[in-house]
């Protein structure tokens, strides 16, 4: 059956994997963008993802809303940083909830994208959606918890009675079109393949084909609302991560980042070393529960199987 999915925010890595596998299978894309740019393979429609606008009609009868805005999180969280993080996310979701609040026919479903940051560091047990949510001084990741919470609870407050509403509690999303794996890929090659910090932090983490039909998923589960976390089952320590990386580039030894290396770099990257150190043992409780099965578990197939083809599937 085609559907009219409305991608908020959807011109960034995420949004145009979604735009080309829904467009490949035939649904109406339209991406609500800050800037339209023409050419693309989704239709185009401006927005400044903080107002209502001409853009609110295109949401009357469409079958979805998928909201990936958001400002990067790979900057210094300096004052201005923050509050663009915060203010687009929050923003964004706002003001969707009001245009699809104001619809005759609102979208049945909406997907919002969340963080898998918003559970407590955790290095012994992993966090299904009744994990801990909270900050820890250790892993320096009081302001990412912050604006997670606030992103999900204007969520919730949305007033949208005839729209099922779904928090997508994404981890690293492992693409070889996108995202982090080029970058860690690049730098293994280089010989910077080593432990980061003590390597004991674990990485969740799911392969892009999972993401997508996981999404696909949701779209159709009509009894699934709230939280749910976009991981794969096995997350791993980062020196696993690291090590699985060594093995598909070839490369037999990586050089360690100590945890004041990695404050060094990440001062002179413009980055944050919150994004190295926090230990996310993430696991997607509520999408084991209700059925959904993965096609790539397992982390060093998932990478290999990304290093080989450098496709979708």
């Amino acid at each position: 059956m085609k559907r009219r999915i409305i991608l908020a925010g959807g011109n960034g890595f995420l949004g145009q994997l979604l735009a080309r596998r829904f467009l490949s299978q035939g649904h109406e894309v339209i991406v609500l963008t800050r800037y339209p740019q023409g050419g693309r393979l989704a239709r185009e429609v401006a927005w400044d993802g903080t107002k209502l606008g001409p853009w609110a009609a295109e949401l009357e009868g469409a079958d979805a809303v998928i909201n990936l805005a958001g400002r990067s999180v790979d900057c210094r969280y300096h004052a201005r940083n923050r509050r663009l993080i915060g203010d687009s996310r929050v923003n964004s979701t706002r003001v969707l909830g009001e245009a699809i609040a104001a619809c005759a026919r609102p979208p049945r479903v909406w997907l919002n994208s969340s963080t898998a940051t918003i559970y407590r560091h955790s290095l012994d047990h992993g966090m299904d959606e009744a994990g801990e949510i909270g900050a820890t001084p250790e892993a320096k990741d009081a302001f990412s918890v912050e604006v997670a919470q606030a992103w999900e609870r204007m969520l919730e407050e949305a007033c949208t009675p005839a729209t099922r509403k779904v928090a997508l509690r994404t981890a690293m999303v492992l693409s070889a079109h996108g995202g982090v794996f080029p970058t860690l890929r690049r730098l293994t090659r280089c010989g910077l393949g080593g432990v980061m910090a003590s390597g004991a932090q674990y990485v969740s983490w799911i392969h892009e084909e999972d993401f997508f039909r996981a999404i696909e998923w949701l779209l159709v589960r009509d009894a699934i609302s709230g939280p749910v976390n976009l991981a794969a089952p096995e997350p791993v320590p980062n020196r696993e991560l690291m090590r699985c990386l060594r093995e598909i580039c070839g490369v037999p030894f990586g050089l360690p980042a100590t945890r004041w290396m990695l404050e060094i770099g990440a001062f002179v990257l413009r980055t944050e070393t919150e994004l190295i150190i926090k230990s996310r043992r993430v696991v997607p409780g509520r999408l084991l529960d209700q059925g959904f099965v993965f096609r790539h578990p397992v982390l060093a197939d998932a990478l290999r199987k990304l290093a080989q083809t450098g496709s979708l599937v």
